[in-house]
């Protein structure tokens, strides 16, 4: 009798753990959905459909178009910090939130070593490379651009399990390996730099890419009105609002896909 009572007790102590960590997971954990939110700028953070969260260029406390309530960085707990190149507008707040949440950072080899990181959160690598996050997998890719220190800016390519993939274009101008990055991944969400200005692509030559190159069925524009001296939404909707897939964010805006 008294094996009974004790298998009884180790089945119903497994259901009140299970039911426990249900409740307490985050509501996106294993939905079958990618999760989105614009942050401002080149900012995002995604969550894939297994729950895991990458946090790209993490420009928020000094980001003039971040809203108040995401500028408190405690709330952020990413299980990678993915880094487009060294300029303090996609560095932003890397540092602090990879040492009080301990997530990994990645980035180019060169420009991780810069950084005052938790020992053992850098992951680097250069174009080509690729690193194993929770359930996904993130693709190092070439960017046109610059970064110092950091020797060279990167794109990211994150290839989630259900065979989706996303594309972060991080600071560039159109080149002709995109039509690789397409052949090889088949982005079906692209982060789009269309901020022109006299650092980046304009929402022109931006749109130009994607009907060149990519078959997405998502375009997020970003690292746009940030600053004048930036292209604003009305001429990014002007350029790119044809494109197929195109779909314009507020910052704090959150979509699922």
């Amino acid at each position: 009798m008294t094996k009974f009572l004790r298998l009884d007790f180790i089945a119903m102590t497994t259901c009140v753990l299970a039911l426990l960590i249900t409740m307490t997971s985050p509501s996106w954990a294993s939905d079958g959905k990618i999760h989105i939110t614009w942050l401002g700028h080149a900012a995002f953070q995604v969550t894939s459909p297994g729950g895991t969260t990458l946090l790209f260029d993490p420009f928020i406390k000094n980001n003039p178009k971040t809203p108040e309530k995401f500028k408190d960085l405690s709330q952020y707990k990413p299980d990678a910090i993915l880094l487009t190149h060294s300029h303090g507008d996609h560095v932003g707040d890397a540092e602090a939130i990879a040492a009080a949440s301990g997530a990994k950072v990645i980035g180019v080899f060169d420009h991780l070593k810069s950084l005052e990181l938790p020992e053992g959160a850098a992951m680097g690598g250069n174009p080509g490379g690729k690193f194993k996050v929770g359930d996904v997998t993130v693709n190092l890719v070439p960017a046109m651009h610059s970064s110092s220190p950091g020797g060279r800016p990167l794109g990211y390519v994150v290839q989630f399990a259900d065979g989706r993939s996303l594309y972060d274009t991080g600071d560039t101008w159109i080149f002709g390996d995109m039509a690789l990055i397409d052949e090889i991944f088949s982005p079906n969400i692209i982060f789009l730099q269309a901020g022109g200005g006299p650092y980046n692509q304009d929402p022109r030559i931006a749109a130009l890419g994607i009907k060149k190159y990519f078959k997405a069925d998502t375009v997020i524009p970003m690292h746009y009105g940030t600053w004048p001296i930036l292209s604003g939404e009305d001429e990014v909707k002007a350029e790119l609002g044809a494109t197929a897939g195109i779909k314009i964010m507020q910052p704090g805006d959150s979509s699922d896909f």
